[in-house]
């Protein structure tokens, strides 16, 4: 039944991200990244349909996953992948029914900010991702160990700036701007404002999660010996860093290992040495 529900809000982030596409972001020329924002530069001059450029991009990026991160982490990234460009045809069919033509391109590209955020934000909750660049990310981080808040701005900042030099230095500074929104709704619709959160885990089963958290997330933690306030009982209490975006996948897989797990999570402003404490992930 979970992932029933889990498959339901990714479908719906998916439809969200792909209509904020074809109506704010593909008929003004606004690359805000991703293989979606490749897509309209690679249209440009080859004329290649955006949603075939996507599937077939996407499908390519899937088969380096599988190489080089491997089948587990690949897995949360196919629907993601295969339905991303299937509703960016789908939802194109809607826009021409929509007249947004004489709205500011500065409220377009903010509007397509926010929705893009959004949808992208209620993807990463569900779980799963849209595949495209986060892949590039993944790999860059674990092979040339750049932090993926880095890779993010580097793969697509560096799109965004083709896209520039392409449709002009207004449109560029417009797309930065969805860009920048983008990532911050995301954010927001995942949980909280910062970009990595603190959890503070007491279990039980304390030697299983540090297991799921050190072997299967390559996560450092560390323990506290805590004392119940009711109960006076001596207690193991685990504290981890996390990426925000996959919060709900850890929480989740937590809870499977223990369901009367208490979890809190805070946001984690500033890391000191982040490379130390988040190494490695996803």
């Amino acid at each position: 039944m979970k992932k029933i529900i889990n498959y339901s809000i990714l479908t719906f982030g998916l439809f969200l991200a792909a209509f904020s596409f074809n109506l704010f972001l593909a008929p003004n020329n606004l690359v805000a990244g991703g293989v979606s924002g490749l897509a309209l530069i690679i249209n440009k001059i080859f004329s290649i349909n955006e949603s075939l450029f996507i599937m077939i991009s996407n499908l390519l990026l899937l088969g380096v996953s599988f190489l080089f991160l491997g089948k587990e982490k690949t897995q949360n990234t196919i629907v993601g992948s295969l339905l991303f460009p299937v509703f960016v045809s789908i939802t194109n069919v809607l826009v021409p029914y929509i007249n947004i033509q004489k709205t500011e391109l500065i409220v377009i590209a903010a509007l397509g900010g926010f929705l893009s955020g959004i949808g992208y934000g209620i993807i990463f909750k569900s779980g799963y991702t849209s595949g495209g660049t986060d892949i590039l990310n993944q790999m860059m981080e674990k092979y040339l160990h750049i932090p993926i808040s880095s890779s993010i701005i580097i793969v697509d900042g560096a799109i965004t700036l083709c896209g520039g030099f392409l449709f002009g230095f207004p449109t560029m500074i417009y797309s930065f701007i969805s860009l920048i929104l983008i990532s911050v709704f995301s954010n927001k619709t995942i949980i909280g404002e910062g970009k990595s959160k603190t959890l503070y885990i007491t279990s039980s089963k304390v030697e299983e999660i540090k297991y799921y958290l050190h072997h299967e997330l390559k996560i450092d933690s560390t323990d506290f010996d805590i004392v119940g306030g009711y109960s006076n009982e001596v207690q193991k209490m685990i504290m981890t860093v996390i990426k925000t975006k996959d919060y709900y996948r850890i929480k989740e897989a937590i809870q499977v290992i223990d369901r009367n797990a208490f979890i809190t999570a805070t946001d984690a402003y500033q890391l000191v040495n982040e490379n130390i404490t988040i190494r490695n992930q996803f």
